[in-house]
């Protein structure tokens, strides 16, 4: 297994490149748009479900590439990362996730530290967390059982089209909804918003891992 500082630095590196390519394509679509909110959005979905697959593909042999605390949790509950390697995996991936955040700023030259005013909330909203967490958990383990080498492609593929289907733009992350609280831009969250979004995505995480080994079962 490769070393846990490397493995730290790659789930830092790869959420703070997903980060700024979420608020970073969300700042550069909505300049660029128009005024189309329908455009707008399209612009932010496909360079984070690039972006996704590419980190999937150079972090995943280091790390694991989870890049989001559902998925590490769901590995730390199928006993594939000890729960103290978890929690360090879950502050990286936040550390990393912020100074993505910042660093979108930086190139956009917007003040740094900012908190979105954009509201988010609802029923709606929270089971679209749940379905977007659900299915990508899914997602990843079904991979897993199935066809490993497929993972990051299904992984973008899958959030490319969850920014489409769900109500609120899957954010399907507890790492990515905080960071995005502290970015008032097209991806951002109010913070009032944040305990009901991330509940919901370790439920759906949870509701996942339970479908997984039910319909993937490991062999005795």
């Amino acid at each position: 297994m490769v070393a846990l500082p490397r493995r730290l630095a790659a789930e830092a590196l790869g959420t703070a490149f997903l980060l700024a390519a979420i608020i970073g394509s969300g700042i550069m679509a909505q300049r660029l748009a128009g005024g189309n909110l329908a455009l707008a959005l399209l612009c932010n979905t496909l360079p984070t479900g690039a972006m996704l697959t590419v980190l999937i593909l150079i972090f995943g042999p280091i790390s694991g590439a989870h890049l989001n605390p559902a998925v590490t949790l769901v590995a730390a509950l199928q006993r594939a990362l000890p729960w103290g390697d978890a929690a360090l995996y879950a502050a990286a991936q936040l550390c990393g996730a912020l100074v993505g955040t910042w660093a979108a700023h930086a190139m956009f030259e917007l003040p740094l530290w900012q908190v979105s005013m954009t509201a988010r909330s609802g029923w709606g909203q929270w089971l679209a967390e749940f379905i977007a967490t659900f299915g990508l958990v899914l997602t990843i383990l079904g991979c897993t059982a199935v066809s490993r080498n497929a993972v990051a492609y299904a992984v973008g593929l899958y959030i490319t089209a969850a920014y489409w289907f769900t109500a609120s733009t899957s954010f399907a992350n507890p790492a990515v909804t905080i960071a995005r609280s502290v970015s008032d831009t097209f991806a951002g969250i109010a913070p009032a918003g944040i305990v009901m979004f991330v509940l919901f995505q370790l439920a759906g995480a949870l509701v996942a891992n339970v479908a997984a080994q039910w319909l993937w079962p490991k062999d005795p």
